[in-house]
């Protein structure tokens, strides 16, 4: 199997081959991840929400990223590992972004990191990080650790005004240097709209069928959805609970442990 980088990731944009991305918090998931094929893994700081019950990513830290990118990239072959960049990693100076992204692929062995925002707010940092040689993907529409200031997760570029912002922020990410760009909760048209006029791959969530690429959370389409644009493929928190209730069963009946599974 090839290794993923970010050039496959142009070359599959130019060859019009969908790129498949998942998020993964830790070793197992990671490794099934890796040997079906997903091209790239995201360590989100969704992990707040998802495996710490948190309301939001904003109090997730770069500690938390570290450690969680740590345990994905032990299991990676061949897919492109990306970390995310906790809030305030990099929204405080070029400089700390720079040594935050660093932390990221040196302790946590990431190939590439995300953060969220325009060329506007964050381009020095972009730069910073690119020029260091560390591979960036950028991230518009719907940026969770702005929640606070645009008022909760809706969707974003409903409006012309908006619209025409997420084209130019789109153009200023690619010429700032990502290799590519999620586009998460903005309208079906309009990400396709962004997708055919940029060089390097889109990635959607929440952006409808016609980006270069789509990212779900792994546990949104394990049966532990939320999400309305996710798709469960396999109930596995309904097995986990029937396992569970199982055993709690054979323990109270005194059916577990049986010989077998003794040391005697």
């Amino acid at each position: 199997m090839k290794k993923i980088t970010p050039a496959v990731f142009l070359e599959k944009k130019q060859s019009r081959e969908k790129l498949v991305l998942l998020t993964a918090y830790d070793y197992l998931i990671a490794q099934i991840e890796d040997e079906v094929g997903i091209d790239g893994i995201l360590v989100g700081d969704s992990v707040g929400m998802v495996l710490m019950g948190r309301e939001n990513t904003l109090s997730v830290t770069m500690d938390i990223m570290v450690h969680h990118t740590s345990c994905v990239s032990r299991a990676v072959k061949n897919s492109l590992v990306i970390a995310d960049m906790p809030f305030l990693s990099y929204q405080i100076s070029a400089e700390e972004a720079l040594r935050n992204a660093g932390r990221l692929v040196v302790e946590g062995g990431a190939q590439a990191v995300k953060l969220e925002g325009p060329v506007s707010k964050f381009g020095d940092a972009i730069s910073k990080i690119v020029h260091a040689g560390i591979p960036v993907m950028g991230h518009i529409g719907l940026t969770p650790q702005s929640v606070l200031e645009i008022g909760g997760y809706k969707v974003q570029g409903r409006s012309e005004e908006c619209r025409e912002r997420l084209k130019r922020e789109a153009k200023e990410l690619e010429e700032a240097g990502c290799f590519a760009i999620v586009l998460e909760c903005i309208p079906r048209d309009l990400a396709k709209e962004i997708t055919e006029s940029l060089t390097i791959p889109t990635i959607g969530i929440g952006a409808g069928p016609d980006c270069d690429g789509q990212i779900l959370v792994c546990y949104d389409i394990l049966g532990w959805g939320k999400a309305r644009f996710a798709k469960t493929y396999f109930d596995v928190r309904s097995e986990i609970k029937k396992a569970f209730e199982n055993y709690i069963s054979e323990v109270k009946e005194g059916k577990y442990p049986e010989d077998k599974h003794s040391y005697t």
